[in-house]
């Protein structure tokens, strides 16, 4: 089974349309391939220089633009920093990420302050990541020789949708930046939001942009919309489970080696609704009782669903075990690169993907997005 990166939008089309339950079968059963099931990665985001953005993201409470709850804070010190990393990684957490309000990196005392806080979690032998906005070359290449694992730079929805959400920093932009990342050899994480406003057929073509991109990208974080008073999107009614299943579901069969994280908005998730996104697909989370200026699920239910649905805290850097033997994930992502890959797997049909024909799935006509 290798992966692949040629998918057309009408075959997500077709895809997304199936009944709930075929689509999130097959789901599991690419999952079932390339991760170990009963493992969570836990995450953990602090946010290091809260409030005061320039720009426009109509979603985010951070930003200047608008009249929110969340003022300007000045940036953490370094002790209070490594301070909740420590106590994050005593409670499980293996990856911490750094997210910092600005448009982008500046050549200054405060990047190179970032650069020390990820050296010094580093050295606590987890996987460090930072959201920090734009970034050239050189800087990523400085954060990765400080020890840096991962940056996140999310696409947040499609190309079509992304501009009445945000002006003040373009599509093209955040795809550079991707670059970047991966150039210099850092994990990239990208995902987006959903629930707001955008139609199935702009989660799709999301979907799409990353599928489509050589090798994926190690981790995909799915955000439901928090619709945050003072914000333009704050009276965004939520999305249902259902849609999020769909798009979870999806993104695990196009992306089947890439972790999926749930990030915001899993506060509004029962016990239930979170088993779900698991099955189809979903392999990590953030856990504290905040993430960045939005509430998260506590800790101690954490720990109840995991004890409940009788998961793994996973450890930082594993491998994943996948039938086509071990592989690191950066491996596994890269496994559609190698030259004695075995006969790509066509993840369209359920008989290949492991599922008896008798079992008389059919797939239904394409819906009109």
């Amino acid at each position: 089974m290798s992966i692949r990166y040629d998918w057309s939008l009408e075959e997500l089309q077709e895809m997304y349309s199936q009944p709930l339950f075929e689509l999130v079968a097959r789901a599991h059963q690419v999952h079932q391939r390339f991760h170990p099931l009963a493992e969570i990665q836990v995450c953990a985001l602090i946010s290091i220089k809260t409030g005061g953005c320039p720009e426009d993201c109509k979603y985010c409470s951070q930003s200047a633009r608008y009249q929110t709850a969340i003022s300007a804070q000045p940036m953490m010190e370094y002790a209070a920093v490594l301070e909740q990393a420590r106590q994050a990684v005593e409670k499980g957490a293996t990856r911490i990420c750094l997210g910092a309000a600005w448009r982008g990196v500046r050549d200054n005392k405060q990047f190179d302050a970032v650069l020390q806080m990820v050296e010094g979690i580093r050295a606590l032998g987890v996987e460090v990541c930072c959201t920090l906005g734009l970034l050239n070359e050189m800087q990523a290449e400085r954060l990765r020789e400080a020890g840096l694992y991962a940056y996140n730079h999310n696409l947040d929805t499609s190309e079509r949708f992304y501009k009445t959400i945000i002006t003040t920093r373009s599509y093209q932009e955040r795809l550079e930046t991707m670059d970047i990342v991966e150039r210099a050899g850092l994990s990239l994480c990208c995902g987006g939001i959903i629930g707001m406003g955008e139609e199935p057929l702009d989660r799709l073509q999301l979907l799409l942009t990353l599928a489509q991109r050589e090798p994926h990208h190690e981790s995909l974080p799915i955000n439901r919309l928090a619709a945050i008073p003072g914000t333009p999107l704050a009276d965004r009614p939520p999305i249902a489970l259902w849609e999020q299943l769909r798009f979870i579901a999806l993104a695990r069969i196009v992306l089947p080696a890439t972790m999926i994280r749930l990030s915001a908005g899993r506060l509004d998730l029962s016990l239930e609704g979170q088993a779900l996104c698991f099955f189809a697909g979903a392999n990590s989370i953030f856990f504290g009782e905040k993430l960045l200026t939005v509430g998260n699920v506590s800790i101690d239910r954490d720990e109840e669903m995991f004890r409940i649905l009788g998961l793994k805290k996973q450890a930082a850097y594993t491998e994943t075990t996948s039938k086509i033997g071990n592989l690191t994930r950066r491996d596994a992502l890269n496994l559609g690169q190698s030259k004695t890959a075995p006969k790509k797997l066509n993840l369209n049909k359920l008989s290949d993907a492991g599922w008896p024909q008798s079992q008389g799935f059919s797939t239904p006509s394409k819906p009109n997005f």
